[in-house]
């Protein structure tokens, strides 16, 4: 997957400006729908050395970015929000690849350095860390049954890659009843292209779409 750097953290603030401009203009408003983060399920996707760290194999130039924006998202979720909950992407061998096995040349082997969570992103003692082995992180998991045990009715996804683990959480949580918040400066893909495409797609089809700093904000106000 050839990646470029379309983003570093000092562009991030107005190309995010950009983005959420442009796929809120594409899809029709949805006042009805609104953040509530102590119902809402923090999803941090793959943040994972393979993808995130500059040693990883399948470095993502854009994701140094958004680490951050991350960070502070799962700080405020820690304090007045409803769980946060890691995926990990990894495969144990050839029998859990499925197709992603005969589509790509590489896969990421459970265990190795690769698929550990960047240090900076590290789950919080008793926050749930999921290995998937598809894009959809509920596909093979418990994740919705933890969701509704906690009695989250909504997720906010954040992680990579915005077009392939993170939109399709995105569209089978959608399916599965949860109200569905992307992030636009909380998600890394390979090229700007793929980034904005998904948040119009998403925007349009399954999510509302907003910034870190407003979920920040929302989860400070629901603490008052």
């Amino acid at each position: 997957m050839r990646s470029s750097a379309y983003v570093t953290p000092e562009t991030l603030p107005a190309r995010s400006r950009a983005w959420l401009d442009a796929a809120r203009a594409a899809a029709a408003p949805r006042p009805h729908l609104r953040l509530d983060p102590p119902r809402c399920a923090l999803l941090v996707i793959d943040m994972v050395r393979y993808f995130a760290d500059p040693a990883g194999r399948c470095f993502l130039p854009a994701a140094p970015a958004v680490r951050p924006r991350i960070a502070a998202l799962a700080a405020a979720w820690r304090k007045g929000g409803g769980p946060v909950v890691f995926t990990r992407h990894a495969h144990r061998g050839p029998g859990d690849m499925g197709m992603l096995g005969r589509f790509f040349s590489d896969w990421i082997r459970d265990g190795a350095p690769e698929s550990e969570i960047v240090p900076d992103l590290a789950p919080a003692p008793g926050e749930t860390v999921l290995r998937k082995t598809t894009y959809d992180a509920f596909l093979g998991t418990d994740l919705e049954d933890r969701l509704r045990a906690a009695g989250c009715e909504q997720v906010l996804v954040t992680g990579v890659l915005t077009h392939m683990c993170c939109e399709t959480t995105a569209r089978a949580a959608f399916c599965r009843g949860f109200e569905v918040y992307v992030a636009t400066d909380a998600m890394a893909d390979a090229s700007e292209e793929r980034h904005v495409a998904s948040l119009a797609a998403l925007a349009d089809a399954v999510a509302v779409v907003l910034d870190s700093d407003e979920a920040v904000r929302a989860c400070r106000a629901a603490r008052t």
